[in-house]
This record gives structure tokens, C-alpha cells and sequence, in this order.
């Protein structure tokens, strides 16, 4: 049996101020440390081996997920790779949530947060936010950045990385933790417990809270549970 753990980083600086920030490489706040320091006592709690760790670009996963390893007394080395950074929220980036769901509309606001297929309007080029990407983005072929998704556009880069580099070693048997992103983990959620396109929107992913999934030989789903009983959220199956 092999364990696929995934941890939405702890809460960012930006999260606190209710700001899209989708690419910006904003830092956790000190609340996200000890989300993040209680993420990795409850890993390690499960008295199980963590045998390779992934990440994303962002230095709220990459610091997550260095708390837990080194509350798990592991090593720091670990695979980063912008295809589980965060979903890309285009012109939205930096915004207040609260303050653009009153310009735009609470309709229009639920379907650039939170639908299948529909993007925010495209960043323009010279968006100052841009200085604020992470600079690991600079090894991103340029064709490749996008400048605005939807979830979809997330789940198209997800889950071909998650089939090439991540599911291999559940084949063999390992454990794996993977440290990202509200949309980069409800993509992959989406695809491995087969939640329609309808009802995507409604997966909640909490912050600091890691999700157990146990898959059997055949990587078939037996269980799953999240580890902070009090702050779970519901998991859709097959919906």
C-alpha cells in the first residue's frame, strides 16, 4: 500500500489580506509557519516513512513543505516544478476579493473563483505584479507561461506531471508528500477521486491540513482523511 499526502501550503500573506495571488511569490504569514509546523506534527504522528517530496515554484509550498520535513527529521531534498504552482488569476492578481466581488458582480466573481473552464481576463505584459513571480519561473519556456487560466487550464498541466513524475512512485510502493496550492490540489483531487466539471466548485482544499489518500497495489482509491479532524472539509467522490 502506498500513501499520497498532500498539503495545501499554510497561510500566505496575502491570504490574510483575502488578495488573489495565484503566481506572486508572496511568503506564508506567521499563522502559515505554524500551520505549516502543525502539518508536519501530524505527518509525523502517521509514524510512516516519507520516501520523496514535491513542491511548486512558490516559496509558501517550498517553506510548508521544509517545516514538515524537517519536523519529520527528513532530509531537505525535494522536486520543485511550476506545473503544481497555483492556478495563474490573470488581471485578478492582487486584488481584493471582497472589493472585486462588489465592482463585478457576485455571479461573475463565482465563475472567474470558482468554475471549470472560465478564466479571469489575461495579465498585461508590463502588470507590475510581474517582478513579483518567483524567479525559479525564469527556467519556464517563455511559450509556455500562460497569462491568466481557469481550473482547467491548472488541471492541463497538473495532471500530466502528476502521470509522469509522481505516480511512478506510487507504483513502486512509496510514499509520497506533495506540498502545493488550493488549485493545483483541487485539479489533481478532481482528477484522482473523479469529480465532474459541476462539481469542482464545490471542493474546498483547507490551508495546513494534510489529506491522507491510501491506494492499493493496483493505485486504486481505499481510503482517505484528513489529518486535523476539526478542520476538515468534504472530500467529492466520483460526483
Amino acid at each position: 500500500m502506498s500513501k499520497l499526502i498532500l498539503t495545501r501550503h499554510g497561510e500566505s500573506l496575502w491570504n490574510a489580506e483575502n488578495r488573489f495571488t495565484g503566481w506572486v511569490d508572496i511568503d506564508l504569514s506567521d499563522k502559515g509557519v505554524l500551520e505549516a509546523q502543525k502539518s508536519g506534527e501530524l505527518i509525523k504522528s502517521l509514524n510512516l516513512k516519507i520516501d520523496v517530496s514535491f513542491t511548486s515554484f512558490l516559496k509558501r509550498a517550498i517553506k510548508t513543505l521544509t517545516v514538515i520535513l524537517q519536523k519529520n527529521n527528513l532530509e531537505l531534498k525535494f522536486n520543485a516544478s511550476w506545473q503544481i504552482n497555483e492556478r495563474h488569476y490573470g488581471s485578478l492578481t492582487g486584488l481584493n476579493k471582497e472589493q472585486t466581488k462588489k465592482k463585478i458582480g457576485e455571479e461573475q466573481f463565482k465563475k472567474y473563483r470558482r468554475s471549470w473552464d472560465i478564466s479571469p481576463p489575461p495579465m498585461s505584459e508590463n502588470d507590475k505584479n510581474q517582478s513579483l513571480f518567483s524567479p525559479l519561473n525564469s527556467s519556464i519556456p517563455k511559450d509556455m507561461i500562460p497569462l491568466t487560466e481557469s481550473l482547467k487550464d491548472t488541471y492541463n498541466r497538473v495532471i500530466p506531471y502528476y502521470e509522469k513524475e509522481i505516480k511512478k512512485y506510487l507504483k513502486k510502493n512509496k510514499n509520497i508528500l506533495v506540498s502545493a496550492h488550493g488549485n493545483s490540489l483541487r485539479a489533481l483531487c478532481k482528477y484522482l477521486f473523479k469529480i465532474s466539471d459541476e462539481k469542482i466548485n464545490d471542493l474546498e482544499i483547507p490551508t495546513g491540513n494534510p489529506l491522507v489518500i491510501d491506494f492499493d497495489e493496483s493505485l486504486k482509491i481505499e481510503k482517505y482523511y484528513y489529518l486535523d479532524k476539526e478542520r476538515k472539509k468534504e472530500i467529492i467522490f466520483n460526483q
